[in-house]
C-alpha cells in the first residue's frame, strides 16, 4: 500500500542510488579491461586485497571486502581453479584457510593497474577530483556502518 501523502522519493533524488548505478556504471568501464585479464569485478577485488598483503585468512578477505565469507568461497575456488590463487589450511588453527597468490595471481597485479586510467578517462574527471569524491564517499560508508553496526576497513580479522 502507498501513502499518499509520503510518496516515495523517485530513483534520481536518492543518494544510495546514485551511489550504487555509479558503481555499475564505473564496473562497466573496467569490464574490458578485466575481460582481457579474465576476471569478474569481485575477482579483481580480492587479487587486490591480496595484492597488498598476501597470506591472509578467508575471513580477512571476507571483512576488508565487507562480504561474508559463505559468500566469497566460490569466488576463491574460481580464482583457485584459474590457478591465480592456492588454499591451504592454517597449521596452526585448522578451521582458517588461508589464501596466497601464485606467480600467476602475483603477475596480473602489473596488467591490472590500468583499472584506475580507464575510470580518468571514462570519468572526464581529475585524479584529485576523483580521490576527493573517494573519500567523501568512504567516510559515508564509514559514518553508516559506525551507527548501524558491522563492517569497518581498517580492522580486517
Amino acid at each position: 500500500m502507498s501513502d499518499e501523502n509520503n510518496p516515495p522519493v523517485p530513483l534520481e533524488e536518492q543518494l544510495c542510488f546514485a551511489i550504487y548505478s555509479a558503481g555499475i556504471a564505473i564496473q562497466r568501464a573496467y569490464k574490458p579491461l578485466l575481460d582481457a585479464l579474465g576476471l569478474t569485478y569481485p575477482q579483481y577485488l580480492v587479487l587486490n586485497v591480496l595484492w597488498r598483503e598476501d597470506g591472509q585468512t578467508v575471513g580477512g578477505i571476507a571483512q576488508q571486502l565487507a562480504l561474508e565469507s559463505s559468500t566469497l568461497t566460490p569466488l576463491l575456488k574460481r580464482l583457485e581453479a584459474a590457478e591465480l590463487i592456492r588454499r591451504t589450511r592454517n597449521p596452526t588453527n585448522e578451521r582458517q584457510v588461508i589464501v596466497s597468490l601464485t606467480a600467476k595471481g602475483a603477475d596480473l597485479r602489473s596488467k591490472a593497474g590500468c583499472l584506475g586510467d580507464a575510470l580518468l578517462r571514462a570519468s572526464g574527471e581529475s585524479p584529485a577530483a576523483l580521490a576527493k569524491l573517494n573519500g567523501e564517499i568512504a567516510q559515508l560508508r564509514d559514518s553508516v556502518y559506525a551507527h548501524i553496526g558491522g563492517w569497518t576497513s581498517a580492522d580486517p580479522q
